[in-house]
Order: C-alpha cells, then structure tokens, then sequence
C-alpha cells in the first residue's frame, strides 16, 4: 500500500475535553463475556443469516475494542452491567456494519425497509409478549439484550428507550436515500437527523440504566432535554472527525459533519474540519452552561426532593463520564483516524505518568483544547454598537401568496381589540407605553395575517390578526419589563400566571384576575379559540403557546449572562421565540379530524414545519438586525450568532444566513416532491385526508411567502422609525388613524419586488 494512502485528509484539531476519562476496573472480564456472547449471537463466526457475508472478523472485532469504550464511558458499573452495555453496543455498531454491508451498499432500499420493519418486533414493552423466531444475528442479538435491560426499569423509560432505538434504526433508511440521491443535508438538516440515525439520544437512556433513572416529571424539561441533546451532538461530532476517513473516502457516506460543512461553506476539509470542533465545543459549553445557570431552577420549580436532585447529578456525571471515555476511545480504536490524535496533549501540556488511562488527566493548554475560542466569541459582544441598516440580500422564495380581501376589516378589528385590551394605554404605576397608535400601526399585523391567510373567512382571519397582536405586543412587552432590570424571578412568575387563563374548560370562571394586557389578551382569545377545539387539539395549542412565551425566559437568561447563543441551541430556540408553532397550530388545527395526528408526528411533517420555521425566523433576523442589536441592546440575533461564531462581519454573516435560509427552503421542495407522496402511501390516506394534507402544505408554502412580504412592507424595522422610535416621547392621544396607512395588494408586491428584484 502506497504512502499516500496513509496520509490524513486533515489535521485532527485540539479537543475541548473538559472532564477526565476514567477507566473501569472490570474491562477484561467485560472483553471475554462479549466475545463469547457475540459468538453466540452470530455476530461472530460463520454467516448464519444466508447472506453468506462475514462482516466482522475475530481479528477486526478486537480492534475496535468495544468492550474498552465501555469500560471507558461507564467507569462505575458494576461487571454485570458492564457486560450488558457492552453487548448493546456490540450490537448496535453491528447492527450499522450489516445494514451497509446488506443494503447500503447495494441500495436496496426496498430490502432494508423491510428488515426494519421486523426489528421493533423484538423490543416489546411487554415481556409476555413473544417475538418471531429470529433470522439473523442482529435479530437474535436484539431480543436477547431487551430481556436482559427493561425489566428493571420504569414504563415510563422503557417507552422513551424504544423510542430511541427504534429512531436509530429507522433513520438508517434516510442514509441510503442520501446516499442514492446523491444528496448531502444542509447544517440544521443534518444534526437533527444525526441525533436520530446516531444513537447518541439512546447511549443516554443506557447511562440512565447504568446509574440512576431521570425522575418522569422533568424528563421533558428544557435543562434535560438541552443535557440528552449536547451529549448527542458532541459525541456525534466527535465521531465525524475521527470517523471522515472511513466513511467518506472508504464507504462512500455522505452523512457525515465534516462534509455538510465542507459543501454547505465551500471550504478546505481542515477548514470545516476545525470549525465542526469549534461546533463540538460550543455544544459542551452549552452543556456547563445549563448546568450552571438552569439547573437550579429546575430544581425549584418542580420541587425536586434532594434523592431526586442527587438522580440528576448522577445522570449528568454519567453524560460527562461517557464524553470523556467517548474520546479515549476513539484515540485508541482502529475503527477510527488517529494517527495524530492526543496531538493537543504534547504541546504545552504538564508531564504526568503515562500509561493505559493516563492521557486524559494531561493538562493540555492549547486555546482549542481550553475551549477559549468559542466561549470568548459568544461573551465578548458590545451591546448597542453601531451596525448600520442591512443590505438586504435577495431572497430564495420558490413559492407565492396573495392578500386578503377583508384585511382592512381585520385592521380596524384587531386595533379595536387591541385598545379593549389595554395594549395601546399607559400601563398603570409604570408611566411606560410599550404600544401607542403610532406603534400598532407600524407594526400593522393585520397585513401579515392577510399574507400569510390569504383565504381565511372574516372571521377566521380577524382572529389571526388578533393572535398576531398579541404575539408581537407581549414580545415587546416581556423585555421592556424584566430584560432591562434583569429580573428572572419575576419573568418566571409573569409566564407562570399565563397558564391560568388557558383551562381546559374554556367556560370555567378563572380563579386568576388578569392584572396586564398580556394576561387579559389571552384570557380572551383563549374562550374564542379553544372552544371548538378537542381536549386534545386544546393542550396541543395551549403547548404552542406555552414554547413561546418560556422561550422569553431562554432569551432572558442569554441577556443576563451577556452570552451570545450557541449555534444549534439558537436555531432550536428560535422556532419558539418567534411563536412558529402557534401561528402552525392554527392552520393545523382547522384540519379537524381528516388527518391523523400520527402524521404530523412523522419525520417528514417535523422537518417539513421545521424548515419553514428556520426560513421564516432568518428572515427576521435579517431585517430585525439593526433594530435589536443597535437599539435594543439584543443579543438573540441570527445574524450576529452567525457573526461570532464564524468570525465574519455582518455583511458576510447575512450571507451565509441567507444561504442556509435558502438550503432550508430546498430541503422543503425536497420534502414536498419526495416524502409527502411516501407519507400518503404509508397511512393510506383516504382522498379527504389527502386533500387536506396538502392544503396544510399549500399555507405553509403561503407562510414563508407572506413573512418577507411584510417585514418589506412595514416601517418597524426602518431605520428612520427606530430613531424615531429612540425618541422620548409625551402622550398626545390617538396620533394617526389605521386607515392612512393603508397598502393595497398592489403596494405590497411593489414593494417586495424592488426590494428584491
């Protein structure tokens, strides 16, 4: 074999790796059980599943050394526990080696959907439940290994595990589509289907088994759910920097972080290389930074008892414990590239013994494995500099809308509701106007509500003026009372009251008196909207509303630390900030039963409402820019968290903004074409489901069309209005009517259009 075969396709970076790899003393006792097992399974061995493929040999099977990533990423399990981990991820690395070496390879996507199909029927949640006769090792492997784990744990954790695993396998079918297209995942794409297809989201439920199980009240929680999510992308990330050489020149993988970044930047592989850790860091600082400033919270808020508290610790020491050892692992396996790995250990680093174990107890001080350069980034921001308007780049929209014959009647009725409210007054004991005439009617909302709703009746279209109104006046409202004095008690207790004016019983008399315009705005369009609706179609909203307005607190927090936000956690968080899923729920809930609630729990319909979301967040960002970071002293901005993590200016950060904006519109038209059709065919769905299905993709389409329609439209984000704005200002009295500001259709579209020739 030549020279050049051995040469790297980059320069591993230095890694950030803040907690030290310990060893577990039973690893050689877990390395025999696990070969014996693996013989007995069929991993190991004569093919017996008539394919007549040896996937592993003894020979690779001792290299990769599964039983030492074990030992490593869970340094306190008992030798019992340790032999059953191991087995599971014997299995699972299997698992992955045969589906490419049966159906990726070949891309016989038929065959591996139904090998698929068979595997969830050897995981029953019921033990009484008998599986088919096994076929093949992966089979027999799976049904052995689930009676050895669930019964010591909880429904509750037996549920979310199957879960995982079944989202581990199932997503397998998502790489060989990739790969048979040709296709690579754009950035956001790409680290939400990881966490699936990766398995990292199961290796946690696995640490729950091995130390302490997650008390069920806060599983969903946003601390936890951040925990389970940073784990999962660093050790993916991770993965993809040791595994690039493998995978991409060896297998032919296109999912893979180095190369999304690599085609998604169009730079050098060290380039893409080097920011993928920069990526990998930030999410692990993301990690301590929970901990630190989240977890308290948590703890108080649902009154965790301290056995409780002491569960989660543990939890998050198992997380930290398999981070680390994760590492250790992929420095010493010949599964992996690593010819340089530790490389960040010899420079700068105190001499301590060396040996099996010893490495990660190094002191490395290079800036890359100090994680200096992601954390000084994301804390050095100015607030209030001056940035100037944004040039404005030109949008990809594939997709049109229309306006809405009865906006001019939603204008007036949404302002009138408005006033009821109390929007528009002086709020009491404060002397402080966060809405007067003139601000309402900058914002007008109502034209948004008839760009995105074009066919909506009177009716249904002055109720979504309203929801638009309140939405954006207690968006304005949430940071002008506790953003500026920095007050997280009464933020958590502002949003704590708003739950009490969505009951289940809409024609119940509420125990609590609204005392602001955000409580009584609610209060009121909670009776008009949640009548109609199903118990079910009720906590679905309710949970719409409540993701939106606790996002406030997200953004609170990030104010307080003076912390501009961790990439993925941005995107993630956006969705909610901007109240995406409130303004979906509307147009999904209008589809009554037609469409089965299962359908919009596929992969498909997640990804095809989360690209329209991103889509529609960017672009305000984008126009929004100057109006936060300038006048508003904001730090929750796209542009600027583009900005501090690539190093670039602003013009440069709104062009990559824009170019994943448009990566996110194409994996939309992606969907649309090639997974709805899969989607019908998979539920069967009658021609009423059908047609009501893609009416729910037509508005989405009509969404993204209208949200940059009327951010061109509007003066709020003018920089002649934000220095006016700036302005003290005196009670005049109504200062300007809705009417004269009336922009026809015709306006609208001239407008967008030179904007965005």
């Amino acid at each position: 074999m030549s020279k050049a075969r051995h040469k790297q396709p980059f320069e591993l970076p230095d890694f950030y790796v803040p907690w030290p790899a310990r060893l577990n003393p039973h690893l050689e006792a877990a390395r025999v059980h696990t070969k014996a097992w693996s013989y007995e399974m069929g991993i190991l061995g004569p093919p017996n599943d008539g394919t007549q493929r040896e996937v592993w040999s003894e020979r690779r099977f001792d290299g990769m050394d599964y039983a030492l990533l074990c030992a490593y990423t869970h340094p306190e399990a008992p030798s019992v526990e340790l032999d059953l981990i191991t087995d599971w991820y014997v299995w699972v690395f299997y698992f992955d080696d045969h589906f490419l070496e049966v159906y990726k390879y070949s891309r016989d996507i038929q065959g591996g959907q139904a090998y698929l199909d068979r595997l969830p029927l050897f995981m029953p949640l019921d033990l009484s439940q008998t599986p088919p006769e096994p076929t093949n090792a992966v089979e027999r492997g799976l049904w052995n290994l689930w009676q050895r784990t669930v019964p010591t744990m909880s429904m509750d954790w037996r549920r979310r595990f199957y879960e995982n695993t079944k989202h581990l396998l199932d997503e397998s079918m998502w790489e060989i589509e990739n790969i048979s297209e040709a296709r690579v995942s754009n950035p956001v794409e790409y680290i939400e289907m990881r966490r699936k297809v990766g398995g990292a989201p199961w290796s946690s439920d696995l640490v729950e088994h091995a130390v302490a199980e997650i008390p069920a009240r806060v599983v969903q929680s946003r601390p936890m759910r951040v925990f389970k999510d940073t784990f999962s992308d660093a050790v993916h990330l991770r993965n993809d920097l040791f595994s690039y050489e493998r995978e991409i020149l060896e297998e032919g993988e296109l999912s893979n972080g180095v190369l999304v970044v690599e085609k998604f930047l169009e730079c050098d592989t060290q380039r893409a290389a080097d920011l993928v850790n920069d990526l990998l860091t930030s999410r692990l600082q993301q990690f301590e930074n929970t901990a630190a400033t989240e977890l308290p919270w948590l703890f108080a808020e649902y009154g965790l008892n301290p056995a409780e508290q002491a569960q989660v610790m543990l939890y998050l020491r198992g997380l930290q414990d398999w981070q680390s050892g994760g590492h250790e692992w992929h420095m010493r396996s010949n599964r992996y590239m690593n010819q340089t790995a530790g490389r960040e250990n010899r420079e700068l680093s105190v001499p301590l013994p060396s040996g099996l174990g010893m490495s990660a107890i190094k002191l490395p001080l290079t800036a890359g494995a100090l994680g200096l350069g992601p954390r000084a980034r994301s804390f050095s921001h100015v607030p209030r500099q001056h940035v100037g308007p944004v040039k404005l780049p030109k949008f990809y929209m594939p997709y049109s809308t229309y306006l809405s014959p009865h906006l001019e009647r939603a204008r007036r009725n949404s302002k009138d509701w408005a006033r009821r409210m109390g929007m528009l007054d002086e709020l009491p004991g404060l002397g402080l106007y966060i809405w007067d005439d003139h601000k309402f009617d900058v914002a007008d909302v109502a034209l948004c509500g008839a760009l995105i709703h074009p066919d909506a009746t009177p009716e249904q279209l002055d109720l979504t003026a309203c929801w638009l109104v309140w939405g954006t006046y207690a968006d304005d409202y949430f940071p002008a009372l506790y953003s500026h004095t920095r007050d997280m008690p009464g933020a958590k207790l502002f949003n704590a009251r708003l739950t009490q004016f969505m009951p289940d019983d809409v024609e119940a008399v509420n125990a609590a008196v609204p005392t602001n315009p955000v409580e009584v705005g609610l209060a009121d369009l909670w009776k008009r909207t949640a009548g109609p609706l199903s118990a079910y179609g009720r906590k679905l909203f309710r949970k719409a509303i409540q993701d939106m307005t606790e996002s406030w607190i997200w953004e609170l927090n990030n104010q307080i630390l003076n912390r501009v936000p961790d990439p993925v956690d941005y995107v993630e968080m956006r969705r909610k900030t901007f109240g995406s899923d409130l303004t979906m729920s509307l147009s999904r809930l209008s589809k009554g039963d037609a469409i089965p609630e299962a359908v919009f729990k596929t992969r498909t319909l997640r990804a095809l409402e989360n690209s329209a979301a991103d889509y529609a967040c960017f672009v305000n960002d984008i126009f929004s820019y100057q109006k936060e970071i300038e006048f508003e002293g904001e730090l929750n901005n796209g542009v600027l968290v583009v900005q501090k993590f690539l190093g670039v200016d602003k013009d440069e950060a709104v062009l990559v903004l824009n170019h994943l904006m448009t990566a996110r519109m194409k994996q939309f038209e992606h969907l649309v074409a090639k997974e709805i059709p899969v989607v019908i065919r998979s539920f069967d769905l009658d021609t009423d489901a059908q047609e009501k299905l893609h009416k729910y993709v037509e508005q989405l389409q009509q969404w993204m069309a209208g949200i940059p329609m009327w951010h061109a439209a509007v003066d709020r984000y003018k920089e002649f209005e934000l220095r006016d704005a700036a302005m003290p200002k005196f009670k005049t009295g109504n200062i300007g009517s809705l009417g004269a500001l009336g922009t026809s259709a015709l306006r609208v579209a001239e407008l967008f259009k030179r904007e965005h020739p």
